[in-house]
């Protein structure tokens, strides 16, 4: 692609010139955490480094820090990092960039209101002490500069960010060899693209953003950024494991990051690497606990917990999967994945002890309502799986919520498919049973991508448990089949694999050696794809 550096020359000159409308310091509003130093991390921090012009240690020392919080998406103390290493060294100009960047736009959050005269402010301060800069660092402040304006404007902030992409792309070409330029060139396409949904492998823009990621990639496999952004441009395409080799050194780069540490399990849950799925958010639940004696950035750690409990779901390992349930309670005041995986588990028994209804959200609610009658029917007592049944239908009717960004009716239906499909089950009812099954599966099917999914368990696990029990065979193997596109080497679908093959007489030494591998960490006896 050929770039008009007329054009160019002329937009990084009008950012320059915003300098004159900067608004004084004490107009603007921070954060209370700046109001304490940020220390220096030691345990927490890999070995990346980003050589600046200060001749001051210490001030290279926190720019790395914050380079490295920016790549982990802790970018509040990546802004503190970089506002240390300004106290430092108050010519530093490459320190102040740094600190309009941490306010940006990033992948899991767009630019603000309130953060919007901060990033103004600090690349003003950039762009006035540009010339005591590198060549390099005022490319780089001057690329930064067409990002932000004085008036903050939600509809118009992609015209910036393109304007920020356009002259990024140039710097990449001017700097190929400057990996963590060219990565921040791969930011920036990104931004550029819708967050959520699934991505075409020949869409021209994600062909590249992927090229870009890259050209990293090949020439530093280990590049803590430009992996935990190809992670997530590839997640949602038909093929994740493009990340793979990459996300096997990503979980330690930066050890103490929580984010960083459970990145590879995006790549590991789409491509059925389950166990190792459960050791990155294991790891990345330390690191938010660690926090607390300054040796780990907590991010995100309810994400990390949720993560932790789906997989662990997968796998099989009911212990694991249910006290990260239980943890999520206590974090986040909400017992729904606590009663949910122990549905999925089959322990009955406790779900009446989970006796809080959360009340976040009416998903949150009638989750807890579903396992509540799930429970009480296994337990005998058929009026009160009513009771909740009834309650739930109503909801999913009725509710205008949204989890996350997902149907809140269309995921209580799913939910309520399943309970009454159980419901005709237990009556002998198989017909109704199916077709509630299949309408819960239907409203499954609906769920848009997501990492992890709304809940510990598909229900397709229940729609082939029905096949099977009225001697449909094959469209139990079909519906199995199906699932494990969707959650590779999954012990739940292989065993009923194996059920439905042994119901008609036959064997699958694959499907065999297959749930040997996949059910070698469980700690549960199945009878069936479901309790």
């Amino acid at each position: 692609m050929k770039w008009n550096w007329t054009i160019l020359a002329g937009a990084l000159a009008l950012g320059a010139s915003s300098a004159l409308f900067a608004q004084s310091e004490s107009d603007i509003d921070y954060p209370e955490s700046f109001d304490t130093p940020i220390p220096l991390f030691t345990v927490a921090l890999g070995d990346f480094s980003y050589p600046i012009s200060s001749k001051k240690p210490e001030v290279q020392a926190y720019f790395d820090q914050g380079f490295q919080m920016m790549y982990s998406f802790t970018t509040e103390d990546a802004a503190r990092s970089f506002r240390e290493a300004q106290l430092l060294d108050p010519e530093c100009a490459i320190c102040y960039w740094g600190e309009a960047w941490a306010w940006g736009s990033y992948l899991n959050g767009p630019m603000s209101p309130d953060k919007s005269p901060r990033a103004f402010a600090a690349i003003n301060k950039a762009l006035a002490r540009i010339d005591l800069a590198s060549a390099k660092e005022a490319d780089l402040i001057r690329a930064m500069s067409t990002r932000y304006v004085a008036d903050f404007s939600a509809e118009r902030r992609l015209e910036q960010e393109r304007a920020y992409s356009d002259a990024m792309a140039v710097l990449a070409a001017k700097y190929p060899d400057d990996l963590d330029i060219v990565t921040l060139y791969g930011d920036s396409l990104f931004l550029l693209e819708p967050r959520r949904g699934t991505r075409d492998l020949d869409d021209p823009n994600v062909i590249r953003l992927h090229s870009v990621l890259t050209s990293v990639l090949e020439r530093d496999i280990r590049h803590p950024g430009a992996c935990h952004l190809y992670v997530h441009a590839t997640e949602s395409t038909p093929n994740p494991g493009l990340a793979e080799g990459c996300a096997e050194y990503l979980g330690t780069a930066i050890p103490g990051a929580s984010h960083i540490n459970h990145m590879p399990s995006h790549t590991w849950n789409e491509i059925g690497r389950w166990s190792d799925s459960i050791r990155a958010n294991i790891m990345a639940w330390h690191s938010d606990q660690k926090a607390a004696i300054g040796e780990g950035f907590a991010i995100y750690p309810m994400h990390n917990l949720a993560m932790l409990l789906f997989a662990a779901s997968m796998d099989g390992q009911g212990a694991l999967a249910i006290q990260a349930g239980k943890d999520y309670e206590k974090l986040m005041d909400s017992s729904i994945y606590h009663a949910l995986t122990l549905v999925r588990f089959g322990r009955f028994d406790e779900v009446a002890a989970v006796s809080k209804r959360p009340e976040n959200s009416d998903f949150d609610g009638g989750s807890w309502d579903f396992a509540q009658g799930y429970a009480a029917l296994k337990m005998g007592d058929t009026f009160t799986a009513r009771e909740y049944l009834d309650k739930l239908e109503k909801l999913a009717q009725d509710t205008t919520d949204n989890y996350r960004f997902h149907d809140g009716k269309n995921l209580l239906r799913v939910l309520a498919g399943i309970l009454r499909g159980e419901m005709a089950w237990s009556t002998g009812d198989m017909a109704s049973a199916v077709t509630a099954f299949e309408s819960a599966t239907d409203a499954y099917n609906n769920i848009v991508y997501d990492e992890p999914e709304p809940f510990p368990f598909s229900a397709k696990h229940w729609l082939g448990a029905a096949y099977i029990e009225v001697g449909e065979y094959a469209k139990a193997i079909t519906v199995y089949e199906e699932d494990l596109r969707e959650h590779p080497h999954n012990g739940w679908s292989l065993f009923g694999i194996k059920q439905a093959l042994a119901a008609q007489g036959k064997t699958d030494p694959d499907i065999d050696a297959r749930l040997e591998q996949a059910w070698a960490r469980s700690d549960v006896w199945l009878l069936s794809s479901k309790f």
